[in-house]
């Protein structure tokens, strides 16, 4: 395997999935010179976007480690604009990260909010959700991003196109 990645649970989950060589995109995130950096990313779907975020700020939210650290506020908050996407990057994160212990929970509109209140409560690395039933589990108490170090706003064009701009503002200024 030649992925420039150097946690070996997440290169497990990659090999498990029959990744042998990064795709463009995640070879630009992964670069040394974009490590603790704000990216603006854009490719073509299918290119592996989803995949290339989830690697990018795994040092951020493992540091050294090989296992995800127990904990109950999530680490990471994933935004996208559909129920559809949301739920694919759900699936994307939840088998990158299952080799390092990850708990991904998705937050979506049409989905059961109890079970989703649940889920958080029960503690969480990274939550993927809609704008609006984001900013609704903040406003109720469930979601809390006081220790939230990543923030992805996957298809953000897409998000302002479709009128989201005041519940990305209101999720962003409820994150450090």
């Amino acid at each position: 395997m030649n992925f420039p990645v150097s946690n070996p649970a997440l290169l497990r989950a990659l090999s498990a999935r029959g990744y042998t060589e990064p795709t463009e995109v995640q070879s630009a995130v992964l670069q040394p010179a974009a490590a603790d950096r704000d990216l603006l990313v854009s490719a073509q779907t299918g290119s592996g976007k989803t995949v290339a975020y989830g690697l990018a700020f795994a040092g951020t939210i493992m540091g050294e480690l090989e296992r995800l650290p127990a904990t109950i506020l999530p680490l990471a908050l994933v935004i996208a604009p559909t129920r559809e996407l949301a739920i694919q990057v759900h699936a994307e994160l939840t088998w990158l990260y299952a080799e390092a212990g990850g708990r991904v929970v998705s937050c979506v509109g049409g989905m059961d909010s109890r079970r989703e209140q649940r889920a958080l409560a029960a503690g969480c690395h990274i939550v993927v959700g809609t704008p609006g039933r984001l900013q609704d589990h903040i406003n109720r108490g469930y979601l809390k991003l006081a220790e939230c170090e990543v923030v992805v706003l996957d298809e953000a064009d897409e998000m302002l196109d479709m009128g989201f701009k005041e519940e990305l503002e209101f999720i962003l200024n409820a994150a450090p």
